[in-house]
Formats: structure tokens, sequence, C-alpha cells
């Protein structure tokens, strides 16, 4: 657990990620702030297309264009405990030498798909040891016996027979076992995790899920996890970010998100979620409308053209400001302004 009187091990404002096409421009990333700190585990939940991936890819320099960093700030934390200085990765060149020293050593990084992730032309084994002398200066020997390590710490069976294997030879479960060991080589002080349980079946999640809890305590990592899974979310979570259209539109403990949501858009996202004491044969609420399409954002607040308390001349026309609601807890709502009415 995250001690909340550490500063931020990341810190990011204002951070905004457009994609430059020939249609027009997509803002998938338009103003995020977050605060992850030491040991902390920070769920971003939100629909797909919300932006929470970009906004992951962005802090590693991962943007593929047409897409770019247009504004804001990443700033890291690094260095031993004493001898700290802090840089702003949105500043760096994305090929530069000094964000390539970070990706895998620093910040660690658990993508998507680990099928389409690993190399299809080299054995599980060489990868992961490339990820290890890449950040380390040992033979490569040791560098392969530290690979069967991290596999066997991961929950990997015959780590040693498994290293020779190829993506393709192994299940799903064990690809994302060998995705996390493969990004917990470089020894990182904070690990994304973008959507790690995707496509596994249920036994499966919650075994991932499991391991990741599990080493994020012995190792005290800080973790971003990015999810659509609020259940996923009530499990591992410390403080929990909500996305929409590419905005945080609610930060809170991960508790006062479940017991007490303010937005309307993380009420409708939990009012979605299937309950044990639903009547059966009961269709689950969904929330009306769909997310805007890319080239037309709405004006004002972006959720109001879905939302059930919207207000006319007031949600439609200009953009609410972050308020605070609590202690850690803030929300962008009209709702919650000073003289909102809540």
């Amino acid at each position: 657990m995250s001690t909340p009187a550490a500063p931020p091990l990341l810190s990011v404002r204002g951070l905004r990620t457009y994609f430059f096409q020939d249609e027009g421009i997509v803002k998938a990333v338009d103003g995020v702030d977050l605060d992850v700190r030491p040991g902390q585990v920070l769920g971003v939940v939100g629909e797909s297309g919300c932006g929470k991936s970009v906004t992951a890819r962005s802090i590693l320099g991962l943007v593929e264009r047409p897409g770019r960093i247009v504004g804001g700030e990443i700033w890291l934390r690094r260095g031993a405990p004493g001898a700290e200085r802090t840089v702003d990765l949105a500043r760096l060149d994305p090929d530069g030498p000094e964000i390539r020293s970070i990706r895998g050593a620093e910040i660690g990084f658990i993508f998507q798909e680990p099928m389409t992730s690993f190399s299809p032309v080299h054995s599980i084994g060489d990868q992961i040891t490339e990820a290890i002398t890449i950040h380390r200066a040992v033979p490569r020997a040791e560098a392969r016996r530290t690979a069967a390590a991290l596999l066997r710490q991961v929950g990997v069976s015959r780590p040693e027979q498994r290293l020779d294997e190829y993506a393709y030879q192994m299940s799903g479960g064990l690809r994302q076992r060998a995705m996390i060991a493969m990004a917990l080589a470089g020894g990182p002080r904070l690990l994304i995790a973008d959507e790690p349980t995707t496509a596994l079946d249920v036994t499966t999640q919650a075994q991932i899920l499991d391991l990741l809890r599990r080493l994020q305590t012995e190792r005290g990592m800080a973790v971003i996890l990015i999810t659509h899974n609020l259940g996923v979310v009530a499990e591992i979570a410390d403080e929990v970010a909500v996305m929409y259209l590419g905005r945080v539109v609610e930060r809170a403990p991960v508790d006062e998100i479940f017991y007490a949501p303010k937005h309307p858009y993380t009420r409708a996202l939990l009012r979605s979620l299937p309950s044990v004491e639903a009547v059966p044969l009961t269709r689950l609420p969904t929330i009306s409308g769909s997310i805007p399409h890319a080239y037309q954002r709405p004006a004002g607040c972006p959720f109001h053209p879905r939302c059930p308390e919207r207000i006319a001349g007031v949600c439609d026309v200009g953009e609410p400001a972050e308020t605070s609601v609590g202690p850690g807890h803030t929300v962008r709502c009209v709702l919650y302004a000073p003289g909102g009415g809540r």
C-alpha cells in the first residue's frame, strides 16, 4: 500500500496527446492530471475510446504517428532515495537515449495483447534475456538464469524449458505471465499494465490479478492499471481515476468511488455492473447514447449529451473545472462547482 504523505513517483499535469489526420484532429488525451505514489495501485477506468491506453503510451513516449504529445508535463522521480531528481518525460525525444534508459528499467509496461507484442520469430527466453541485458551489464548466461527465475516468480512451470518456446506455443495465460516477467526484467519502480486480463477466461483473470497484487506487494512497485472492468479495480486498486473522452472526470480512493461516486458518468458505470441482488431476467441499466465521434466532440462538458442530470444552457456551454469534494476526491462536474447545487 502507498504512503499518503509520500511525494508522487509520477505526476502528470495537463497532458494532451493529439492525432493529426487528414480528416481532422483526434484529441485522444485532452488535459489529463494524474499522480502515482510509491507502492500505490492507481486504477484508470472508462469505456473503450476514452484515452486510457494513449495516456499510458504517452508516459513512455510510445505514441505512434501521426500522434504526438502537444502539451502538458509528465514528471518522473529518478534515482536512489536522497539523490533523486525529476525529469519531464514529455520533453524527452521519444527515440532518444534517456527515454530508452527509462523504458523497462524504471517503468515497466505490460501490453494489452501479448500474442501481438511478442516477436513470433524469437523465443520467449531470447526476448526476456534481451530485456535484461539492455539495462544490466551481465553475461548472457547469467541473464538467461535471471529470465528463468523471473518466469518461475510469475508462476510459469518448467521455466528453463519454457525459455526456448515461442509465443504461439503458449496458452493465453502463460503468454500473459511471460509478458509480466519481461516487464519486470529491469526491476522497475512503476509498472503500467494495459488491460492485462483482456481476452482471458475468468479463472485465468483471477490468477493474473492475484499475481500482480503479490508482485506489487513483494517489490513495493507503484502500478497503473488500465482497464474497463470495475470489478478488477475493486480487487486491486488503492485509488481510481475515471476517464471520459480524453479527460479525468473523477479521482478518488477506491472506496469513495464505489460507495460515494459523484460524477454522473461514474455512477452510470457502476449501475451497469451485474449484481447478485438484481431481479432475475431483468435488463442491466445502460448508459444512453455512445461516445461521440472523434471529429465531433461536444461543446461544454464532454458527457453532457448522455447525462441524465445535464443542465441546459450550462453543461453544453462551458467545460467544468476540477472541484474538490473531499480528501483526495475531485470531480469535473457543474453540479459540484460552487453554486452548482450540491
